[in-house]
């Protein structure tokens, strides 16, 4: 068989693979919700549970057994230059939304994103306490629990999530129509309500990584959206470094304008 064949099929193949692991993560942290886990602090700043800890190890023994020549980027581990250079590279945040699970509130996930050459091309979110899986593949759609999903059509007044010093620096004429919506503990479900329509957009504060972006970004591509910088590039995952700037994510004249936002306040 050419060699050329397998790595066609890949992308799908990855797709089974890490919904099928994303749910098993997603039972084990069941395990830990609500029962009070132990918790630390990184930096003395940043709650990381036994749960996260947990996640990531099932998650890194499992995807990397089944693709032991792809990278790894997890909040949880350690980087590794070796393991970035690889042509795919996993992105993974054990609980995307750990605050939040501490906390025993339901909007967290799973998230597991697979990189090539600094592009997101399938991501899977998994969340269990809400009933939830969503799934994209690049050039394949973007799903929630079977559903296609696509972003709201652009109307006459809009819903925007993210920081409200940002929300509050948009457009006069944009924002007389706009209403902030209020916290979402979890990046990547955010940004999969601007995909699934429940959000026209969100702003991303600076200094959100790669593994709370890289699943939730093909997601919202392949349902008709975008992540932007103050430039107007998309970014790029698996890098030298997975910090990021500010960011909006959305679709249309509203990200234009919010993209243009994020430039004046640099």
């Amino acid at each position: 068989m050419p060699e050329s064949e397998p790595q066609k099929a890949a992308p799908e193949a990855d797709l089974e693979l890490i919904a099928d692991v994303a749910r098993e993560a997603g039972a084990i942290a069941l395990k830990y919700f609500r029962r009070d886990p132990e918790v630390w602090w990184k930096g003395g700043v940043s709650p990381v549970s036994e749960a996260d800890y947990a996640v990531d190890r099932f998650l890194r023994k499992e995807l990397l057994a089944a693709r032991p020549d792809y990278g790894w980027l997890s909040e949880e581990t350690a980087l590794e230059d070796q393991e970035l250079a690889r042509e795919r590279v996993f992105v993974v945040d054990p609980i995307d939304g750990t605050r939040a699970f501490i906390a025993g509130r339901p909007i967290w996930c799973v998230s597991i994103g697979v990189v090539h050459r600094g592009e997101s091309i399938v991501g899977v979110l998994e969340c269990p306490e809400l009933s939830e899986t969503y799934h994209a593949l690049r050039g394949g759609g973007a799903f929630r629990n079977g559903e296609r999903l696509a972003v709201k059509p652009e109307g006459d007044a809009f819903v925007v999530a993210g920081p409200k010093a940002m929300v509050s620096e948009l457009p006069s004429k944009i924002l007389q129509k706009t209403r902030a919506y209020g916290y979402v503990p979890s990046l990547a479900y955010r940004i999969a309500m601007v995909a699934s329509g429940a959000l026209d957009a969100t702003f991303v504060k600076p200094n959100a990584h790669d593994w709370d972006l890289a699943a939730a970004d093909v997601i919202l591509r392949e349902a008709g959206g975008v992540i932007r910088d103050a430039s107007g590039n998309t970014p790029s995952y698996a890098g030298p470094d997975p910090k990021k700037g500010a960011l909006a994510a959305g679709s249309g004249l509203l990200l234009q304008a919010m993209t243009q936002t994020l430039s004046i306040g640099e």
